[in-house]
């Protein structure tokens, strides 16, 4: 199998896979769009123009974002809800030591199980883009920094 480029089009299927299994429910195929080594965090825009790592959500492993959706699947106690994304169009940034630096606008909308819709989010993605071993195009470290310093509690699933 031939490694896929680091390019606009490939960083925007990776998002489009990263939203749609977020949206439809398939976090455990979320987590396999991550290197085994990866880090996820999300923050606020304040925090991160400061360099603040605190975090809302944070894991430094695949292993603890698994731990994290099998946590929402058997042990967390939250209103049942979905996300719809909507993500923008990737602007790839500078080149790392293993890949390319990238970063993209998103909104997500939250649906509650009486069907109340609201903007829940927005804010920009910023990724750092590897091709891993299987030759597929994967995120080594996703900051998800919010606009907003009001995040709701109820901030269970991944965004």
């Amino acid at each position: 199998m031939s490694a896929v480029a680091i390019d606009v089009t490939a960083a925007m299927s990776l998002n489009a896979h990263c939203a749609r299994c977020i949206d439809n429910d398939e976090l455990e195929s979320w987590t396999q769009l991550f290197t085994e080594h990866c880090l996820y965090r999300v923050t606020t825009a304040d925090n991160h123009a400061q360099g603040m790592e605190a975090s809302l959500i944070y894991a430094d492993s695949r292993a603890m974002l698994n731990d994290r959706v099998l946590s929402l699947r058997t042990a967390n106690v939250y209103e049942k809800q979905r996300y719809r994304h909507l993500v923008g169009l990737p602007v790839l940034l500078e080149e790392t030591g293993r890949g390319r630096q990238c970063e993209t606008p998103f909104l997500v909308v939250r649906i509650m199980r009486g069907g109340e819709t609201s903007i829940f989010a927005t804010g920009r993605y910023l990724d750092e883009l590897v091709v891993g071993e299987s030759g597929q195009l994967q995120l080594a470290s996703r900051v998800v920094v919010c606009d907003s310093h009001n995040i709701d509690t109820l901030l269970a699933i991944p965004l």
